[in-house]
C-alpha cells in the first residue's frame, strides 16, 4: 500500500511539475492554469462516469420499490426526487423500450474518448534539454516519457477510486443531481448516430451464439422476490 501511495505521489508531482513547465504536449498557447483546471475537471468527469456504470447495474436487477426505499437515508427531498428521476429514466421500459441502459453505456464511452483526447495532451510529457525536476534522466525515459505517470494517475484517480465507491455505495450516485444530467448528456451524445452501427452488431453477436436475458435464467427480481417469500413459509 505505502509503495502505491508513494508511486501514485510521484506521478502527480511530476506531472503537475511538467505542466507548470510546459513540457508537456498541450497545445501551444493554452495557460498553465487552463491546463490545471481541465486536469481537474475532466478527471472528475470520467471519474464520474466511471462510478455511475458501476451503480447502475448494481441496482439494475433490484425492484423499483427497493431503489426508493434504500434512497430514504437522504433526507433530501431533492436528491431522492433526482434518484427517482435516474431510475425512471434508466429503468422504465416506456422510455426508448427500455434501452437507455445499453445506450447510456454507448454514450458514456464516447464522452470519456472526448476527455481523453484532451487528457493525453495535458499528461504526456515532452521533454527536450532538461527532464522534469532534474530527475535522472533514465527515471524520465524509461518511465516517465513512456505515458506510465499519466496511465496510473488516471486509473486510479479517475477511475478505480470513483468504482470502489459506486459499487459500495450506489444509491449515493443515483441521488447526485450531477448523475441524472450526465446521464442526460450521454444520452444526447448518443443518440447523435455516431456509433449506431453497435446496436446491429451486438444484435447480430446475439442471434449467433443465442443470448438470453438474465431474466430468462433467474427471473425478475418480483419474482425472485416472492419466490423467497414463499420459501419462508
Amino acid at each position: 500500500v505505502l509503495f502505491s501511495i508513494a508511486l501514485l505521489l510521484f506521478c502527480l508531482v511530476v506531472t503537475l511539475a511538467a505542466i507548470i513547465e510546459r513540457k508537456t504536449t498541450m497545445w501551444d498557447g493554452v495557460p498553465v492554469a487552463v491546463s490545471m483546471l481541465l486536469l481537474v475537471v475532466l478527471l472528475s468527469i470520467v471519474g464520474l462516469l466511471e462510478g455511475m456504470q458501476i451503480a447502475f447495474f448494481a441496482v439494475s436487477k433490484k425492484m423499483d420499490s427497493e431503489r426508493i426505499l434504500n434512497n430514504d437515508h437522504n433526507n433530501s427531498k431533492t436528491a431522492k426526487q433526482y434518484a427517482q428521476w435516474t431510475c425512471d429514466l434508466l429503468y422504465n421500459q416506456k422510455n426508448n423500450n427500455g434501452r437507455n441502459l445499453p445506450a447510456f453505456m454507448i454514450g458514456r464511452q464516447l464522452c470519456v474518448v472526448l476527455c481523453f483526447f484532451i487528457l493525453s495532451r495535458i499528461l504526456t510529457t515532452s521533454t527536450t534539454s532538461s527532464t522534469v525536476l532534474n530527475i535522472p534522466t533514465f527515471i524520465q525515459s524509461n518511465f516517465v516519457d513512456t505515458g506510465l505517470c499519466g496511465a496510473l494517475l488516471t486509473t486510479i484517480i479517475g477511475s478505480v477510486i470513483w468504482q470502489l465507491i459506486a459499487g459500495t455505495f450506489p444509491y449515493v450516485f443515483l441521488s447526485n443531481p450531477l448523475t441524472y444530467y450526465m446521464l442526460r448528456l450521454c444520452l444526447i451524445i448518443e443518440n447523435t448516430g455516431i456509433c449506431n452501427g453497435v446496436w446491429m452488431l451486438s444484435d447480430l453477436h446475439k442471434r449467433i451464439y443465442n443470448y438470453q436475458i438474465d431474466e430468462t435464467y433467474i427471473g425478475t427480481a418480483e419474482q425472485r422476490a416472492f419466490s423467497a417469500a414463499t420459501r419462508k413459509y
